[in-house]
């Protein structure tokens, strides 16, 4: 599982993340959820160790994120805001490096890399440089090289930004099919991503949750039966 215990981030006198603790396990698919700087790609990238808590801690899969750092993240797919990749490679080229420090071999390896490449629908730019290619299929490749170790757990920071709608419902297709053996956390703004394919939610405000329940049972919390009203309500 993912486990987070107290989990804090302090910036001089701005406390990014306060106190947040939660538990993901296997087959659920958490949408993490909040306005611009509450937290939540902060929080994110210390659960994939990229950035050191101020108190508290993680663990994945039972690894202790800075006692057992690469016991942690041999367990991890991380898609991080952005997705910095080097842009002179080819995508192919990429990929097969990713593959590589991963300690992919063999047939296994081959299976894994064609498997990310068709899922992501990626054939067309493999000889492409990263750095030519739209914003949509930059974040596709970054998704494939998420993915092609076949992760037990994954963290997904806006893994439908900057693609086409055809495109988003390919994604949610491929996240609801990992999630059947995987532990999956999503960051998003896009609520109907969260009903499109989580099995609950997180609601982060200044910090620290605010609301942690399946989408349709927050939904229930206003009126009109809107998730989007109850978001707007308690992150005010």
């Amino acid at each position: 599982m993912i486990r987070t215990e107290g989990l804090t981030k302090r910036y001089d006198r701005l406390t990014a993340v306060d106190g947040v603790s939660f538990e993901v396990r296997p087959g659920e698919v958490l949408g993490f959820l909040g306005p611009n700087g509450a937290g939540k790609t902060t929080t994110m990238r210390m659960i994939a160790g990229f950035i050191t808590p101020t108190s508290g801690r993680a663990s994945i899969c039972g690894h202790d994120v800075e006692r057992a750092a690469l016991e942690a993240r041999r367990c991890l797919g991380y898609l991080p805001e952005g997705a910095p990749l080097y842009g002179e490679m080819p995508v192919r080229g990429f990929l097969e490096f990713i593959a590589d420090l991963r300690g992919l071999t063999g047939s296994g390896r081959r299976t894994r890399l064609d498997y990310a490449i068709a899922r992501l629908q990626l054939e067309s730019v493999l000889g492409q440089s990263i750095e030519t290619l739209s914003k949509g299929f930059r974040r596709r490749v970054g998704l494939a090289q998420a993915i092609v170790h076949d992760p037990r757990v994954l963290i997904l920071d806006e893994p439908t930004d900057g693609l086409d709608p055809n495109q988003k419902h390919e994604v949610r297709s491929l996240i609801r099919e990992m999630s059947r053996e995987k532990i999956i956390v999503i960051s998003t703004h896009i609520l109907e991503e969260v009903d499109a394919v989580c099995t609950r939610a997180i609601i982060i405000a200044r910090g620290k949750i605010v609301a942690d329940d399946a989408p349709g049972k927050l939904a229930t919390r206003a009126p009109s039966g809107r998730l989007e009203d109850v978001f707007r309500a308690i992150t005010v």
